[in-house]
């Protein structure tokens, strides 16, 4: 098992660069197919960095009163949201970085955003309401009030939008204003991922366990005995390997055939603390990992969750996101410090990903 007190990039991950914001930096992506890496920070800072150099292009400060809450990347167009604790929603231009739209919400704090996967829709979540948004800012929906503040959205396709709450996770028809499917759990559910064709459903609990549906076949089952809350899910391209956290080691299950019930999940132990990140490549077996003690990992996965290490790097401070670029080139990763670094990606061969080389 390598140290992973204090070590430069290894194997297949290479020195890039380094650079700082003013506060801990909370989200960063990609923009003009990876030209370019926007950071946010929870003081309402932002930064947009030349993705091969690291220059800073342009930063502003104080976006919203109170903190930032949360940054998206439109999926095709030059466009990305911010939301903070002043209830409002902004929709930026990533070419000339001006406010195009300004969206204010109430009281409350917009905590969660995401577009659907046609860029068509920007979906929100403040306290007890979701709502949808077009490119024009002019509202195309909201919810009726949850009966608990919503926890996680996700969109299920470009129409259908799903939300976490306490004990369910709804399914809207955000054309129709209908409700398509209520899937029920008497408990706390803290985050939600969907896979990619929409019908496997998995919420982390606030029991420490990991809930999942098959919206086709409406059975459900659950994975227990995680020492703390799985806030991070993630699902691969595939939507065959689920992988969670929920403590220093990952767990990532296989829907593949008649898993995951039955089957043992894969186990990847390295990190020497809980995970705080965990992100699929946008193509292939690849799983980034980061975890609280500073550490950011790379894996390459079998088709049962099993996997090795093929690089790793220590960052001092807590992972509090990583994104791949869009060519899987390289890596991002920032920290509760404020650090941001771009670490270079090369997979040679899968004869080499055994682990460090």
């Amino acid at each position: 098992m390598p140290d992973l007190r204090l070590f430069k990039p290894q194997g297949m991950l290479h020195e890039g660069w380094t650079a700082q914001v003013d506060d801990y930096a909370l989200s960063c992506g990609w923009i003009f197919k990876g030209d370019v890496l926007l950071v946010a920070d929870v003081c309402g800072g932002l930064y947009s960095f030349d993705g091969s150099t690291g220059v800073i292009n342009w930063q502003t400060k104080e976006l919203h009163q109170g903190r930032l809450l949360a940054m998206a990347i439109h999926p095709e167009q030059n466009l990305f949201a911010t939301a903070g604790q002043d209830g409002c929603l902004q929709i930026w231009s990533s070419e000339t970085y001006e406010v195009l739209h300004a969206i204010k919400l109430g009281r409350g704090w917009v905590e969660h955003l995401t577009w659907s996967s046609d860029g068509k829709y920007l979906a929100v979540s403040m306290s007890r309401h979701a709502y949808v948004f077009g490119i024009n800012a002019k509202e195309h929906w909201r919810s009726d009030e949850h009966s608990s503040t919503v926890s996680a959205i996700a969109w299920s396709s470009t129409t259908e939008l799903a939300t976490a709450s306490y004990g369910r996770v709804t399914f809207f028809d955000i054309n129709e204003d209908a409700v398509n499917q209520k899937l029920e759990w008497k408990g706390s559910l803290v985050s939600m991922v969907l896979s990619p064709d929409g019908d496997v459903v998995a919420c982390g609990s606030q029991d420490n366990s990991v809930h999942f549906w098959r919206r086709s076949t409406g059975k459900d089952a659950e994975m227990t005995g995680y020492p703390c809350k799985p806030s991070q899910l993630a699902f691969d391209q595939t939507g065959q390997l689920l992988a969670t956290g929920g403590s220093e080691q990952i767990t990532v299950w296989s829907f593949k055939g008649d898993g995951p019930e039955g089957s043992l999940p894969g186990q990847l132990n390295v990190h020497a603390e809980s995970i705080s990140s965990l992100v699929f490549a946008n193509n292939g077996p690849l799983l980034a990992s980061g975890a609280k003690d500073g550490s950011v990992l790379v894996w390459f996965l079998d088709k049962h969750g099993d996997g090795n290490p093929l690089g790793g790097v220590f960052m001092g401070e807590k992972i509090s996101n990583i994104a791949w670029r869009p060519d899987d080139n390289a890596i991002a990763a920032i920290n509760a410090s404020g650090g941001v670094n771009v670490y270079k990606f090369k997979l040679r061969s899968q004869t080499s990903a055994k682990g460090f080389s």
